[in-house]
């Protein structure tokens, strides 16, 4: 994609937008993002998946998007395949912020906040809601893949203490509650910031329906060290169970950003240097509050 070419989309399927100053924003995992003047963004797939889940967020955050409480991408226009791009690619919101993987949350107010969008969006979905192949699932489901990267990419002094927090994880109660509405996705480069607090959630492509605990596990991910029981507080409803299988769920993603911070450190394709902070930070928040 380039301007030109976005630019050619746009006149092709949504003229009256056509004369928007069109601008580069960012490459993220499956899409590029394209300013689109002030307030719009446009998404544009760039892996074999990307297509599926823009359309999955085309059908379902609009309707999400009026109850949460924090600013997030609306899609507003599709545009479908066509000669000149063989992808459908949207049109969104822009949600203002810098991502937090480059601009930490620092504030305490920031586990409220966190909490009460959550809250918002942990609603019982309706029965044609997307299942994940590896969100909102029992931890089982997953469990070969993180056994087989502990070892590989957990630091060696904090290896043991992460197994445990793991095994925990693995061996609570399942969830039996309502498949609920799930994001799926909360790690720090898909929320923007401002001021120390949060500013938006981005990225819905991995919304599913299913256990609330991983989202849950954005209490490490997101927040400052010593905040989790804030948020678990303001959040409210959250067992025992549904805790450590959050804590879970934190480990596993901390080890995907930990992977690509590595890559991007050694400037591999699709490495980003700023996920592995972030993925060692929500270990170490883990870790903390798990043997408090």
């Amino acid at each position: 994609m380039d301007g030109e070419l976005l630019r050619t989309l746009l006149r092709e399927q949504h003229p009256d937008l056509a004369g928007l100053d069109v601008r580069l924003a960012a490459r993220g995992w499956d899409n590029e993002l394209w300013r689109l003047g002030d307030t719009l963004t446009v998404r544009v797939p760039c892996t074999e998946r990307a297509p599926e889940l823009l359309r999955k967020e085309y059908r379902w955050v609009p309707e999400l998007a009026a109850r949460l409480p924090l600013p997030v991408p609306v899609p507003l226009r599709l545009g479908e395949p066509s000669t000149h791009f063989p992808q459908p690619w949207t049109v969104t919101t822009w949600v203002d912020g810098e991502p937090a993987d480059r601009a930490a949350v620092t504030r305490d107010d920031a586990a409220a906040a966190l909490a009460g969008f959550l809250r918002a969006l942990h609603r019982p979905a309706p029965e044609e809601a997307p299942a994940s192949p590896d969100r909102g699932v029992a931890l089982a489901v997953v469990a070969d893949g993180v056994e087989r990267a502990l070892p590989a990419l957990m630091p060696p002094e904090l290896l043991p203490a992460a197994r445990s927090v793991w095994d925990d994880a693995t061996s609570a109660p399942a969830w039996s509650g309502p498949r609920v509405w799930v994001h799926g996705d909360l790690h720090p480069a898909n929320v923007t910031t401002a001021g120390g607090t949060l500013a938006g959630v981005l990225d819905f492509g991995e919304l599913c329906a299913g256990d609330p605990a991983t989202d849950l596990a954005a209490a490490w991910m997101l927040l400052p060290a010593g905040a989790s029981a804030r948020f678990l507080e303001a959040y409210g409803g959250a067992d025992e169970a549904t805790v450590r299988r959050a804590r879970g769920w934190a480990v596993r993603a901390a080890l995907g950003l930990i992977s690509v911070g590595r890559a991007g450190e050694q400037g591999l394709p699709g490495g980003k240097p700023t996920w592995l902070p972030a993925g060692l930070g929500t270990v170490k928040r883990v870790l903390a509050d798990a043997v408090a």
